[in-house]
């Protein structure tokens, strides 16, 4: 395989690179940020690259965007993730594309060097390489979202507007809308989510609370 590693840790990067040369593959770049790595993934064009998720600047999610880039404008190059942390968001997004040539592995759940070899060889020949734990993830994440489906954009607004603190007041002066339109808004939220009629400062905390969750 020819391959492309991103990953910002220097020790891990080196030893990867180092693993991955002993059993015959050859390393076009080992690179350090999100930047770098696709420019290295256009230069080269490579079979697959390993991708850590959070890498500068930010240390957040630039490696996964860029994967995202990568499926994007270079379907040939298989594309494994191998972090720390499972980040619902943007891996839902990489595997909606497709999910040929994609895979995703938890650093602290590979148990040897042939599980990740094996996985990053099927990855690069377009099979899929997931952890378990990953899958149960974007599971749950999936069931989340669904609850929030049956509502309108509008609906939407308005709960992501009562997820600020806002008042029904501050609402409709935030939508350019009647008080009376936004209470009716938040009553559809209300029935849309089958929260309990009770006290509606519970129920809006309820929304509030399944709104964070998706």
């Amino acid at each position: 395989m020819r391959v492309v590693i991103a990953e910002d840790a220097a020790v891990l990067r080196e030893l990867l690179a180092q693993m991955l040369a002993e059993r015959g593959h050859e390393i076009c770049a080992a690179v350090g940020d999100a930047a770098a790595l696709r420019d290295a993934v256009a230069a080269h064009r490579p079979d697959v690259t390993v991708v850590d998720i959070r890498m500068p600047p930010s240390h957040t999610d630039e490696g996964l965007r860029a994967a995202i880039d990568i499926r994007r404008e270079h379907p040939g190059t298989g594309v494994l993730l191998f972090s720390q942390y499972v980040e619902t968001k943007y891996a839902t997004r990489l595997l909606a594309e497709g999910s040929a040539g994609v895979g995703y592995l938890l650093k602290d759940r590979v148990a040897n060097i042939a599980e990740f070899t094996d996985a990053l060889e099927r990855v690069a020949a377009g099979g899929t390489a997931l952890d378990p734990e990953v899958v149960t993830q974007l599971a749950g994440a999936g069931r989340r979202a669904a609850e929030l489906a049956p509502l309108t954009g509008r609906e939407r607004e308005v709960l992501s507007l009562m997820a600020e603190g806002r008042s029904n007041a501050a609402i409709a002066q935030a939508l350019f809308v009647s008080p009376g339109t936004v209470e009716k808004h938040v009553a559809a939220v209300f029935d849309k989510l089958g929260l309990p009629s009770s006290h509606d400062h519970n129920r809006r905390v309820l929304a509030v609370i399944r709104y964070l969750r998706s």
